[in-house]
Order: structure tokens, then sequence, then C-alpha cells
């Protein structure tokens, strides 16, 4: 737990058991620099009755909750003492000029070594909500993620009457084993990585699993109060539904920009996505389960198909029976895994609070097909690395470009520098070759090719963005998630994307603005946005077994017209491949 003790100069803040004294200098009257440790090492870690070493930061799981005020800039040491290479992104701040810090690893920076250290400056503009760190590194992201909360600027107050509670609660994924090898299996053998053993919530499984009900969180309410629940889905490769029983929510934000408040007894969240929803003490005292359950669109793939809880707990329900036996939480209604229906009707309802300065005039329009595919087995390859269907390995895409990292520089590195041979720009603004893309795809459009592929845009100028999902192999709800960027999400549907007939169906009035959209399975999004943060900037599913198959593109967006307009030098301490 954030233990704080505030002067009028500075403030400390404690976190956790192993380090981590924080410091937060007042640099004006209203922002304020936050000064913090991360330690990223092995940690032994028991969940589901066994113990083994997970990677954590400063021994947590999750890690720290770091919170701020809108205006306050972070700077965010970390030192490495874990076994293998890492970085940590600050998913969903904007990173103006900052891209150096955003952290994704061969894209703004290179690697954290084990045994070195590096430190992340930035500062948070314009961004109140929730939002999260994670690592941008194999599959460390399984276990190195915690809240980052943007709280109002001092004297300013939340659009909504300011809720008795708060409390942030990470949808998590959790594998029984090491799931840098999960992964590092799945690489070698072409196949699909194993699904995880369970989900979590705060790092606890919940009752439903073996060995789990010592340590099921609980969250407590007082009848009458309301409570702002900051809900993230850290899950490797699962959206997933999350409810409590016999309670309904008001959603007020989502990805730190605050919406239209709208009712709903159940949210679903892409990983990636935030969603901040007020809950009343308003049902009779008791003890209910909060749920979080996975929604699977893609048909015929294999997925966890299991729940998690934690439980609602009034101060003043009853503990148990006139015999003494305690008395089980209330059960919530759970949707079907693969209810598509209530998953859009909730992605239907986000509006902006007010009306947005959507861009009406458009410099690029841009269509991308999204989606998975087959690679076949290469000569030189024995038959247990093509382990994928018929002897082929899973692979995936954006305009049949399957993205590759590089190894010896970052790309923005690459960039700045004018290293040649890292990247090239020529990132196809639409697919090579037009079919149907949600019909039956034929077997030739199943392999892409690969490549380091950017797309150059002008500081300043204004994008549109189909994204179109496929059913290349198998058809699924796809989060896509833009670094350096918010973007207001204009239409969704299903389908193939129709400009003639789509376009009626923009909002250019008060569509949502999000860093993590889910393009429905299926079906198409249009996103638009202004490209005025320079540097490179990844866009990418957020499944990470999609984004290890190459489901990802970067934008390189170039300076402008003087130091305001351009990237920020990188920090001294830039790693070094």
């Amino acid at each position: 737990m954030a233990v704080f003790i505030t002067s009028r100069r500075c403030s400390f803040l404690i976190l956790g058991l192993l380090v981590a004294i924080s410091s937060c200098f007042a640099s004006s009257e209203t922002s304020k620099v936050h000064y913090h440790d991360f330690l990223v090492q092995a940690t032994p870690v028991k969940r589901l009755c066994k113990t083994h070493n997970a990677i954590t930061v400063n021994g947590q799981f999750p890690g720290p909750t770091l919170e701020v005020n809108n205006g306050d800039t972070l700077v965010v040491k970390v030192t490495n003492r874990a076994r293998y290479n890492v970085t940590i992104h600050w998913h969903g701040v904007r990173q103006i000029r900052t891209g150096w810090a955003d952290g994704p690893e061969f894209v703004t920076q290179c690697p954290i070594r084990p045994g070195a250290s590096y430190t992340y400056r930035f500062t948070i503009q314009g961004q109140e909500g929730t939002l999260w760190w994670h690592a941008h590194s194999s599959w460390l992201r399984a276990t190195v993620y915690g809240a980052l909360i943007i709280h109002p600027k001092p004297g300013t107050t939340y659009p909504f009457t300011k809720p008795a509670r708060e409390t942030p609660i990470l949808l998590g994924e959790w594998w029984d084993t090491n799931p840098v090898d999960v992964v590092r299996q799945a690489t070698r053998t072409g196949a699909a990585p194993n699904v995880s053993d369970a989900y979590t919530i705060n790092g606890q499984p919940g009752d439903l699993y073996n060995c789990s009900s010592k340590d099921t969180v609980i969250v407590p309410i007082d009848s009458g109060e309301t409570h702002l629940l900051r809900v993230i889905n850290a899950a490797l490769n699962q959206e997933l539904f999350f409810t409590v029983a016999n309670h309904q929510f008001t959603v007020v934000g989502a990805d730190a920009a605050y919406v239209k408040p709208f009712s709903t007894s159940v949210i679903m969240l892409g990983p990636g996505q935030t969603t901040d929803v007020l809950i009343k003490g308003d049902q009779s005292p008791a003890r209910y389960y909060m749920a979080g359950t996975p929604y699977q669109s893609a048909q015929n793939a294999p997925f966890d198909n299991t729940t998690t809880t934690a439980i609602l707990e009034y101060k003043t329900a009853p503990c148990c029976t006139s015999k003494g036996a305690k008395i089980a939480p209330v059960s919530p209604s759970l949707p079907a895994f693969n209810d598509t229906p209530t998953a859009t009707a909730f992605a239907s309802k986000f509006r902006s609070l007010r009306r947005v300065e959507v861009p009406k005039h458009i410099d690029e329009n841009l269509f991308f097909t999204v989606g998975l595919g087959l690679q076949n087995c290469p000569r030189n390859f024995r038959s247990r690395r093509c382990q994928g269907p018929n002897g082929t390995r899973f692979t995936s895409s954006m305009n049949n470009v399957s993205f590759v990292l590089p190894s010896n520089f970052s790309l923005l590195q690459a960039h700045k520098q004018r290293i040649p041979n890292v990247f090239t720009t020529d990132f196809p603004a639409s697919p090579p070759l037009k079919f149907d893309y949600t019909g039956n795809v034929s077997r030739s459009l199943w392999q892409p090719q690969t490549g380091t592929k950017l797309y150059r845009l002008k500081y300043g100028s204004t994008v549109q963005i189909v994204l179109q999902g496929t059913s290349i192999f198998a058809a699924e709800n796809h989060p896509i998630h833009l670094h350096g960027y918010d973007f207001y999400i204009v239409a969704e549907g299903f389908g193939n994307f129709n400009p003639r007939t789509d376009t009626a169906k923009f909002n250019l009035v008060d569509p949502p603005q999000r860093n993590t959209v889910g393009v429905p399975v299926n079906g198409w999004a249009v996103i638009r946005f202004v490209a005025d943060n320079p540097g490179v900037w990844i866009m990418h599913c957020h499944l990470d077994v999609h984004i290890t198959w190459g489901l990802a593109m970067a934008f390189l967006v170039e300076d402008g017209v003087g130091e305001l307009e351009s990237i920020e030098p990188p920090p001294a301490d830039y790693p070094v491949c």
C-alpha cells in the first residue's frame, strides 16, 4: 500500500517492501515532479497452489500504483535485476515530444539489459482518469504492470460528484509457468501458445480456483456511499467482461478521458483499455461477487474459459448464518463467452462528455486490414517448427505486412540518427489487393510478407484510418492500440467498410476519445487524429500473441517548425543495443 507524508515543499511515497521512497518536489503552484524507483527482479509468487519466480516491480504483483495530477511530471528510474531484457511503457500517456520515454522495445528505445538502468521522464498534459504502465518486452507484461491514476489539477474537480472511495481494479492473466517460456515455445513451434491457467483481480485469482479462497480481494463499501472503480484490462491475450452481482455501473471515463455517463450492468474491456465506473452501495448489506470472465470472439480457438472473482463487501454485512456457517457471496449473472451483442451494445454507448473538435478535412485517408494468417513452412525448417494448422506457422499482419522489429537499433534512434537499412517508409496506405475481407478468403492471401515498414506523416496532418478486420484463418475482435496519441472513434460496424454508405454513420460531434479501439469481429472501426506529436509510434494489436506474430505497424511523424514542434534530444542514459 502507498503511504503519503505530505509537507509544504515535498511529499514522500513509500512503495512496498523493497524499495521506493519517492520525493515529489513542487515545480509550480499546481504541478509537481514525482520521483520513483522501479526495481525489476524475480520474486517468489504463489498462485493456484504453486510458487515460482515471477518478474515483478519492487517485489509487488501487480506493481506499484502511481498517482499524479494532470500537469505533473514523472521521473521513474528503472533498474533491471532480472535475467531478461525489459522496457516499461506508459500506456496511453501522450508523451508530447518525449518519445524516448514511451517504452516499446526496439521502437523508441533499446531494452534495459540485466544489470542496467534507464530513467523515464515525461509530463502528463491534458489527461485525467485511469491509465496504466506495463512491460513492453516479450511476455513480461504478464506480471510487470500497475495502475497510473491521473487526478484533476489542484483546485479543480471531477465532472461528477466526488466518490467516497476509489479502487483500482486490475484484471490480469496468470500462467502456472514462466510466460516467457510459453511464448518462446510458441515461436519455436509456430503453433498457438498455451492459454493461461487463471484470470486475476489485483493479482489474485479468487475463490473459484484451487488454493485461492484465503487471498480473494475484498473491496469495502458502505451503504449509501458511491465508489469509483478504475477498471484496467492488463490481461495478455483475453478480452474480459466485468460485472458486480446485483449492482449497476455508471460509466464516467475511459482511457483517461471523461465520457457522457451511462448505466450498464456489465462492461467489456480489451487488453489495454481502462474504464472508470461509479457504483453505489444501494443493495442489502451483504457480500457480492465482482467477476471477470472471458469474451472470446474467435470461433473454435482455445481460450481460458474460467472466471476470476473479488468480493464487494458491505461493512455491515452479516458474516455467518445462525448456525455459524459463512454466508457465500451473491453470484452475478455472467454473459456467455461469445456474447458479441453485449460487447457491441456496450461499445456503442460511449460518447465524449462534451462536443469535441474532430478533424473534418482529412490529409491522410488510410485503410488498414488487420488479421491473422498462416505462413507456409520454410524449406529449411523441420516439421517440429511448423506445428500450426496443416504444417504451417501462425502469423498476423496489417495490410498484408507482418511487422518485424529491428534488433540492433531502435526505430526512433535510426530515424533521428539517420541510420540506414533499419526500416523503410513504404508501408502501404491501403491493402495491396482488394478482396471480400470478411467473407471466404482465398488461401493465397493467408501468407503475408514480412518487413519493417513505417508510414511517414507530416507534422500537423489530419489522419483517418479505417481499421478493417478480416476473416483470414479466423475472425476476431482486435484491440488496436496507438502509441503517442489519443484518437476519436467516429464509427464502428460489421462486414466490409463501405465508404459510400458507412460514412453516414460517422459521429463528428461527440465521438469517444480513446487510445485503444476494439475492431469488431468481422467488422471495422474508423478513427481520426491530428499528427501533432513527432517521433516513431507503433500501432499494434494488444493481444500479445498477435503482436508477437506481427500484427503491428509504425508511424514516423516528422518534426514540425521550431523547438516546440520537434522531439526532444535523447536522454544521456538512453540504452544502447
